[in-house]
């Protein structure tokens, strides 16, 4: 696929994928999912952000956050890449027993190029990127001028909370 979307070092990149962590080695178990990620060559890592210590978001009653992003190039589709992001997940042993509850891993694509979908599995843009500093902290270290709906990075972050946002490495 090819797309305008650059890093801010410049290198292009097809998607960008959110990952978060609250049980067990937290920061262990974003590297590992990116190692899934990348594991048969299919996607590529191009930039990755610091790892980011976070409040929970949404259930408020859990243990904190490791946030991070990854901007990627890949020839998967989408929906195809949404499936491996599960499948990563359910091989890391993720259970979901409530929504935005604890989660050894968590996955979500924000970005894929400029495609816009609207569906029951999968929307793209992600609808919550301009309210998540969860999320905007990880994307400012990679991708500060992407353009999201008419904003950039830069710009929605500059607008979002960033109380309990720190940066770990």
């Amino acid at each position: 696929m090819a797309t305008a979307n650059k890093t801010k070092e410049g290198a292009p990149f097809d998607c960008i994928i959110a990952l978060g962590s609250n049980l067990g080695d937290k920061q262990a178990n974003l590297a590992a999912a990116i190692a899934h990620l990348e594991e048969d060559g299919a996607v590529r890592v191009v930039a990755r952000s610091r790892d980011f210590a976070t409040d929970p978001w949404g259930k408020i009653d859990q243990d904190w956050f490791v946030n991070a992003c990854v901007a990627v190039a890949t020839e998967l589709s989408p929906r195809d890449l949404l499936a491996r992001c599960k499948e990563i997940e359910r091989q890391m042993g993720r259970v979901t027993i409530e929504r935005w509850g604890p989660r050894i891993i968590d996955l979500d694509l924000l970005i894929y190029g400029d495609t816009a979908l609207d569906g029951p599995d999968l929307i793209l843009p992600h609808p919550h990127i301009g309210e998540r500093a969860f999320v905007l902290a990880p994307l400012m270290d990679i991708a500060p001028d992407l353009t999201i709906k008419g904003e950039s990075v830069r710009e929605l972050y500059a607008a979002v909370d960033k109380t309990g946002i720190r940066a770990l490495n």
